[in-house]
């Protein structure tokens, strides 16, 4: 699994100094701690466990699981019996015990260039206490779940903090989805209270945040889910109490046009809700079992997956990911440019970083706004030396050529690390030459949402890098490569990527539907977990991914399903069927190209074309707006009437070598759907 020696080809070293200082200094010490952590998982990870507090100690076996539905129910049990609480480990720990509430937590940089903050360990605490008091005085108690919707600003860390501090479970949702979106994950987690903001700025454009909120409640509502309490941050607001008791400053742009709309029955301020508040809240302690966050993430069903994580064995799996794929060093610098609204803000954002003690950036902003340099010049302001985003950001900042980044010094950066999708050699080298000059390793890192963490991922002074690889297995993981029919495949091979037992950090079920979760990961292959991911491995035993086997897009390293896009179109009352596939795109890795079937004697045009965009963006959100979207009168199928996705995928990149099309039912839909291809799309 593990090679005897590193490869000395192709390969990219840090510096020196990186070496010298490294937690994991050389191969030969990864391949150390990987076969104990492999063979004797509770010593590793029994050692990690040391460095948290636990308010009663685990009992039993420290990893106990089954992955085999044929053998009963799946599960995965990490430290059963133990009681803890993550909020208690990431900040009273850090301030009281590491002594390190002066040092700060976060630089926040706001959207507009010298809208700034800075937050200390002792000053996120006490935030969070008031704001755990706020909760409980709602009535939020241990187990209820609180949905949040915000923009990138302290008070989400504090929001989502102060629900693990007590016991609830918070439900993230990416402030960039639709009001239908927060509605679906509102209703099916039952979330007994929102908490949102006014509005933000996104680069140049207003989002009125408040107002899909509202739009979200009213949908529940229509359905029959009530929520009580909206807690409404003032993030735009020019309102005095706001300013007074608020941490994050209003954004310095003014925005007239912001109109927030009250209901006085179910709305209450945030300030004035945190104005009255004790800053002493004794923490919950919970199970090692206990739910943490439910997190959404797009199915092949169409339908979201509410993703479960726990809490012992997921701060465990975060804080030593975080340590060691970083090499995080008391002095760093690190900065995720990921949303929280998504599972690398979740763990590399907030429970990751705080863990260590780290001092993070966490940014409002856009890689190119105001100008293409602004990632750079941020990285100079605070002396980034850990720098972690995602392969779309670098195409698209490569575009712009290597000018913007070469004005800036960067001296500061150490490590460079990418997420979100496999990212092409050329990028990474990019990255690498210009970005990091040949002098910071490349951290390349593969994980999901349902991983809580990295699996499959570089370490920076004990790897040898491939540009574009993902490298080696992290420590517990133990990945293979199946073939179609549940074989094990050995040496170079290429196939479904599984892994064969569980990390601390894994997800434990899809939250109220578990058969579900042993469905969709478990039953392709029992004995295995399933990725959904293709995977090959090269002769010196390095991972490759080679993207999704299933029905999902990767869009800008977002899951998409192309069932939820589809089912988007097809609410429209001109469509009678739609069907979505992926595109090869420069910038976004895929893009979205739909073929859309109308109802008898309806016509396409480009006023149809536009309102069925608009439809899949208020369905979804902004990031599933097809690139594409193309008539057609007949969609190739099987004599079954399945759509045969695969022919889609050629005519989309207009690929003539269809393969095997024997088994459709009509073969002369294929020439009508080349002749009527987007004209763009070339």
């Amino acid at each position: 699994m593990i090679p005897d020696k590193a490869p000395k080809e192709d390969v990219f070293h840090g510096s020196e100094d990186l070496k010298r200082n490294a937690h994991v200094p050389s191969f030969e010490k990864y391949k150390e701690l990987y076969i104990q952590s492999v063979e004797n998982p509770a010593e590793f990870w029994g050692a990690v466990a040391k460095d948290f507090f636990w308010k009663s100690q685990h009992t039993g076996r420290f990893l106990d699981y089954n992955f085999d539905v044929t053998k009963g129910e799946i599960f995965v049990k990490c430290m059963e019996g133990a009681t803890t609480n993550i909020c208690y480990n990431l900040l009273d720990l850090n301030v009281h015990e590491r002594k390190l509430g002066d040092k700060v937590a976060f630089f926040w940089e706001g959207n507009e260039p010298g809208d700034e903050l800075t937050v200390t360990y002792r000053e996120l605490l006490q935030m969070v206490c008031q704001f755990s008091n706020v909760l409980k005085s709602q009535g939020v108690k241990k187990g209820d779940r609180v949905s949040i919707y915000m923009p990138m600003v302290v008070e989400l860390v504090v929001a989502m903090l102060a629900c693990v501090r007590i016991g609830a479970v918070h439900s993230i949702v990416f402030a960039g989805f639709s009001a239908e979106s927060l509605c679906e994950r509102i209703m099916d987690s039952q979330c007994s209270l929102l908490i949102t903001a006014d509005g933000f700025y996104r680069g140049e454009k207003l989002i009125n945040l408040k107002l899909l909120a509202d739009e979200a409640l009213q949908k529940c509502r229509d359905k029959g889910f009530l929520i009580q309490t909206c807690i409404v941050l003032k993030h735009l607001s020019t309102d005095p109490e706001a300013l007074v008791s608020s941490h994050s400053p209003p954004a310095k742009r003014p925005c007239p046009d912001l109109e927030v709309p009250w209901n006085p029955d179910v709305d209450l301020c945030w300030h004035k809700l945190m104005k009255g508040a004790s800053d002493e809240c004794e923490p919950e302690w919970c199970e090692s079992e206990d739910p943490l966050f439910i997190l959404y993430t797009s199915g092949s069903t169409g339908k979201p997956k509410g993703v479960l994580h726990t809490v012992s064995g997921y701060m465990l799996y975060t804080a030593t990911t975080f340590k060691l794929v970083f090499d995080h060093q008391p002095d760093d610098i690190y900065w995720c440019t990921a949303d929280i609204g998504w599972i690398t803000g979740h763990s590399y954002v907030t429970y990751g970083p705080l863990a260590n003690g780290a001092t993070s950036i966490l940014f409002e902003g856009l890689p190119t706004y105001p100008d293409v340099s602004r990632m750079w010049d941020i990285v100079d302001k605070y002396h980034v030396t850990k720098f972690y985003t995602a392969p779309t950001a670098i195409r698209l900042l490569m575009k712009f050529g290597n000018e913007p980044v070469q004005k800036y010094k960067r001296k500061s950066l150490k490590v460079l690390g990418t997420v979100g999708e496999p990212i092409n050699p050329e990028a990474w080298l990019w990255y690498y030459s210009v970005v990091g000059e040949k002098r910071c390793p490349v951290v390349d890192t593969f994980w999901q949402t349902e991983t809580g963490g990295h699996v499959l991922t570089p370490l920076p002074a004990a790897t040898p890098l491939k540009p574009g690889s993902a490298t080696f297995p992290f420590f517990g993981v133990v990945p293979a490569i199946l073939n179609e029919s549940g074989e094990e495949l050995e040496g170079p091979s290429e196939g479904y990527l599984v892994f064969k037992q569980p990390w601390p950090g894994v997800m434990r079920t899809v939250y109220g539907n578990h058969q579900r979760f042993e469905t969709t990961y478990f039953k392709k292959f029992p004995g295995y977990y399933v990725t959904g991911d293709g995977c090959s491995r090269d002769k010196d035993g390095y991972y490759w991914i080679t993207g999704r086997i299933d029905d999902m897009l990767n869009v800008s390293g977002h899951l998409l399903s192309t069932a939820e896009v589809e089912s988007a179109l097809v609410e429209h009352k001109a469509v009678a069927e739609a069907a979505a596939v992926g595109r090869p795109h420069p910038v976004k890795g895929e893009s979205l190209y739909c073929f859309v079937t109308l109802k008898d004697g309806l016509i396409f045009n480009q006023t149809l074309e536009a309102e069925l965009k608009k439809q899949v963006r208020e369905k979804i959100g902004a990031i599933a707006t097809p690139d594409y979207i193309q008539n057609a009168p007949g969609l190739p199928k099987t004599r079954s009437g399945k759509i045969m996705r695969r022919v889609l995928r050629k005519i989309a990149c207009n690929e003539k070598d269809l393969g095997d099309i024997s088994t459709l039912a009509d073969a002369s839909v294929v020439d009508q759907l080349f002749q009527n291809r987007c004209c763009s799309a070339v």
